[in-house]
């Protein structure tokens, strides 16, 4: 079921005299529980059309590294292969995305979208619809309730979002069935060879300075097999366990999640399914604090800055920005993991060298970031830098209103103390005596 709030005109224009109706993939770059690529099979249906699904691959999308850059290509391995099983045609080029889907667009009838929500992805998509003769049609998917019925406005925390995402929920909690396209495109369409990924990065002038993982691999196959194993052997001790650094009851679908490798929709149904203890904890962080953070980078335009924080924190941390430091370290000290603090230094480590850190130690990490900087502006900059660069799912809408909640985004204020003003502290002693910290430094440090 493709729910009418999902989708959205970007334009007025008519269907063309086209040969094929043009899938454009950006941020859904899967072809199970896609609502855009549905859509697009569904209209070429009607049309009696072929599909011709798009990928734009640049090489200098903001902040991303040949980290990043492998995962997603991996991910496109089994995009082309599933493509091929239902008739659909695929065009992978190295080239800027809303340069070469509107090459495409002189011969479609009629391109559908997937929808991102940061600045650079929803610039894409409105310059494109400007500019082609085509009919443009966004589809939601990377989301389980669409944005603008969520709630029409920035919210200010998930107790102010909450009540109102839960009321329209279970609208959108449904299967979506699979469509198989009727025709094939008989022309002939460039696309690269990417059998073998990493062939494929030796190609483009990437940011090498952040190099691949070998723990965790893209794709879709990947995410749903991490997805099963999960389900099977943590999910039941995830409410108990999930914030304890020293254990590993995570899921590792944040990556996934971020290049649009599997639907939130997919995995909100199978842990539903379970009727696990766990659930409900787990539907909390992928759903209500998922979606909240979507919230924020769509509806707030400094969600890249100090300047999103709400006017109670810019205030106390101002106030403060001049308080005594016992510890001050450089972007290049952090990054270093220099500090004199053991978890800290490993929660950096484990960034650095897994892609990925404990979600408990993110929120700790980023606190400290802010004590240990000159400014609290500086500190803002530094852990986005940091995040963006070495996480996985950096460059996120999850990542960005991560940070910012170390500075008091979508939280309250607090007793008044040094350097934090009213924002929430986060202490190494509370570390101590909630968890067997000095196994996640051992781990770190292997």
């Amino acid at each position: 079921m493709i729910q009418e709030e999902r989708v959205k005109h970007l334009n007025s224009n008519t269907i063309q005299d086209g040969r094929y109706v043009l899938y454009w993939m950006q941020a859904s770059q899967r072809t199970f529980c896609n609502h855009a690529l549905e859509y697009a099979i569904l209209m070429a249906n009607r049309y009696e059309l072929p599909v011709v699904a798009y990928f734009g691959l640049t090489a200098d999308y903001p902040e991303a590294t040949e980290r990043s850059y492998l995962f997603l290509v991996e991910g496109l391995v089994d995009v082309e292969a599933d493509l091929q099983k239902r008739n659909i045609t695929f065009a992978l080029r190295l080239e800027d995305p809303s340069t070469g889907v509107r090459e495409l667009a002189k011969e479609c009838a009629l391109m559908i979208v997937d929808r991102g929500y940061q600045r650079l992805q929803r610039e894409w998509r409105s310059k494109v619809s400007e500019s082609v003769d085509c009919p443009v049609i966004q589809v939601e998917s990377n989301v389980v309730v669409p944005i603008e019925t969520a709630s029409p406005k920035e919210e200010y925390s998930a107790g102010t979002f909450r009540p109102k995402y839960q009321r329209v929920l279970d609208a959108f909690l449904e299967p979506l069935p699979k469509n198989e396209a009727a025709l094939s495109f008989r022309g002939s369409i460039s696309s690269i060879d990417i059998k073998n990924p990493r062939n494929v990065l030796d190609e483009i002038q990437i940011d090498r300075s952040v190099r691949p993982v070998n723990w965790l691999h893209g794709g879709s196959k990947e995410a749903r097999r991490r997805l099963v194993k999960f389900i099977t052997d943590k999910l039941d001790r995830f409410g108990d366990l999930r914030n304890d650094p020293s254990e590993d009851y995570l899921s590792c679908m944040s990556p996934y999640l971020h290049f649009g490798q599997i639907s939130p929709l997919e995995i909100a149904l199978e842990v539903l399914d379970t009727g696990s203890a766990g659930a409900e904890s787990f539907l909390e962080e992928l759903l209500v604090r998922r979606e909240l953070s979507m919230n924020f980078v769509y509806y707030n335009e400094d969600y890249d800055t100090i300047r999103c924080l709400p006017n109670w924190a810019m205030t106390t941390l101002e106030a403060h920005s001049t308080d005594p430091r016992e510890h001050v370290y450089s972007l290049a000290e952090f990054e270093s993991a220099e500090t004199h603090d053991p978890y800290w230094n490993a929660a950096q480590s484990e960034m650095m060298k897994t892609g990925k850190m404990h979600g408990y130690m993110r929120m700790y990490w980023g606190k400290k970031i802010l004590e240990w900087s000159s400014s609290p502006k500086l500190a803002y900059t530094i852990a986005l830098h940091l995040n963006n660069k070495y996480e996985l799912d950096g460059r996120d809408p999850n990542g960005y209103a991560g940070v910012a909640w170390c500075f008091g985004k979508h939280d309250r204020a607090w007793g008044e103390r040094p350097i934090y003003g009213k924002v929430r502290y986060m202490s190494s002693k509370g570390l101590e005596r909630k968890f067997a910290i000095d196994k996640y430094v051992k781990k770190m440090s292997a």
